[in-house]
């Protein structure tokens, strides 16, 4: 398999276990649209191998994906628990300003409504009930404690989002300032 080293790579899914035995793999897919991984041409294992998807169909709460260069369930099992991956310049841009990518919001400061700093994001999990924005708190801010905490990604607590800035405008709920 060739060996392709990305300049600025996106966590597009994970590769779970293994599924019959022509090596199809369960993949959790990271895209708006699970099967839209198979849209971005290959995809990147951490090592460099590139794999091309051949096939998707939908399996419950995961996609089960064949891939061009995996032929047995040997081979599968060696894939469980890696990260697939897409150069950043590969992904489309449709220039509308409401829409970014997740990779978009690791990392900006994160302020208030007066600009007054409040953290950093250091994660953007959805476990389940939509997105969340973790965030480490700025020493000395009006988050007490140095615990990162979470606050729900919705239009109430995120009424702005400045990339070019490089920052999230948020509304901190009272529980968030207040916890010990």
């Amino acid at each position: 398999m060739p060996m392709t080293k990305l300049d600025n790579p996106v966590l597009m899914a994970t590769i779970g276990g293994t599924h019959g035995v022509r090596g199809d793999v369960r993949v959790k897919s990271f895209t708006g649209d699970p099967e839209a991984i198979a849209d971005y041409g290959p995809l990147h294992l951490e090592d460099g191998r590139t794999l091309t998807v051949l096939s998707t169909r939908p399996a419950k709460a995961v996609l089960i994906v064949r891939f061009k260069e995996v032929t047995s369930r040997e081979q599968a099992a060696a894939l469980n628990g890696q990260n697939l991956y897409v150069d950043r310049a590969s992904l489309p841009d449709d220039g509308d300003e409401d829409e970014f990518y997740i990779t978009d919001l690791m990392g900006l400061d994160v302020v208030d409504t007066d600009a007054n700093p409040i953290g950093t994001v250091i994660a953007v999990p959805d476990f389940g009930a939509g997105d969340l924005l973790e965030i480490q708190p700025e020493a000395g801010g009006p988050v007490k404690g140095n615990r990162s905490f979470f606050l729900e990604f919705t239009k109430a607590n995120v009424p702005a989002l400045d990339l070019d800035k490089g920052q999230i405008i948020v509304v901190l709920p009272p529980e968030v300032s207040e916890r010990d």
